[in-house]
């Protein structure tokens, strides 16, 4: 599925099969979770695609050929493929550990082609092995609503008081969120989901999930927040998370995109609360969160759908009609 330009519909064509450079692999594609990333590369709010691409940065697939110096996987391993496909390590972020603001990244389905499609190339350096307790659609919203929540999560709980997070708010409760809240309950933290203003279809799934409230962003929360998770892409959500929140306590905006921040009273931040934002993921990342979902089995919920069917799904998306992940499956 082809993206020719923004705010156009995907185009089914069939093109060669690419082959695999120095460092990469070539992947038979199994499965590739649809992101709300992948909406804003669509529609237009990202704005520096490599055109026409192939969209999709969240993929599990089998190694069918292996190119010159990538010799990490078997043919035949299934592995997965995250929003991170590429750093230069060499710039003073790589040699700091923090590859996510490399200043020459590149990103699956963006400015590498990606999973939307029967094949995808990859480089070696950033394919993970995928827990064996995952089937292949399970496993595709582990590579990005799993890791971006995951780092979303980690730092809102670390820092001076991450020790005392026992209250999380969740704001947007979909893909990552729902993976979030599994992880946070685990951990004896208790769960706080906000939903669109009447989705009641979300506040059960986060009840279901663990939550022990659920409600519209429009509510106040019963208790303090200490920390809160933005995965909704809605600037004005910022100041509203900030009332919820104690002192001391963090908002971590996790997604790549949000709408405009309206002003907001700077008594909302004083008394030593934080915002601050998520930016990609790191391979450390990867393996952690991994190693988690690998001990402390994740039930991923997704609907799938077929390859040629990839509009209709970022449609859903977008109409917020998806319940956990919506999948393409080739």
């Amino acid at each position: 599925m082809v993206l020719d330009a923004p705010r156009r519909a995907l185009r089914l064509a069939a093109v060669s099969r690419p082959a695999p450079g120095p460092g990469e692999v070539l992947l038979r594609v199994s499965a590739c979770a649809v992101c709300r990333t992948d909406l804003h590369v669509v529609d237009g709010e990202l704005t520096e695609p490599t055109l026409p691409l192939v969209p999709g940065h969240e993929i599990v697939g089998r190694v069918e050929a292996i190119g010159p110096d990538a010799s990490s996987f078997a043919l035949g391993a299934r592995v997965g493929v995250p929003w991170l496909g590429w750093t230069c390590g060499a710039c003073p972020y790589c040699r700091a550990g923090a590859e996510n603001l490399c200043t020459k990244a590149r990103f699956t389905g963006y400015t590498r082609d990606g999973g939307y499609a029967e094949y995808a190339v990859a480089d070696v350096r950033f394919c993970f092995a995928i827990p064996g307790a995952y089937d292949d659609v399970t496993a595709a919203p582990l590579l990005c609503a799993g890791l971006i929540g995951y780092r979303a999560y980690r730092l809102a709980t670390e820092g001076p008081f991450g020790g005392a997070v026992a209250r999380i708010g969740l704001y947007g409760f979909g893909a990552a969120a729902h993976l979030v809240a599994q992880i946070a309950v685990a951990d004896g933290r208790v769960v706080y989901a906000f939903t669109r203003p009447g989705d009641t279809a979300a506040q059960a799934h986060a009840r279901a999930l663990g939550a022990t409230w659920a409600g519209g962003s429009d509510e106040a929360t019963p208790d303090p927040l200490d920390a809160a998770l933005i995965f909704a892409p809605v600037g004005a959500l910022i100041p509203v998370a900030l009332r919820a929140i104690r002192p001391g306590g963090t908002v971590v905006c996790a997604g790549i995109h949000m709408s405009d921040v309206p002003t907001f009273p700077y008594a909302l931040l004083w008394q030593e609360r934080m915002v601050r934002s998520v930016a990609n993921l790191t391979r450390a990342d990867g393996q952690a969160f991994l190693a988690l979902a690998a001990r402390t089995p994740l039930r991923v919920d997704t609907s799938p759908y077929a390859l040629g069917d990839a509009n209709a799904a970022l449609a859903d998306l977008r109409a917020g009609r998806v319940i956990g992940a919506a999948v393409l499956v080739p």
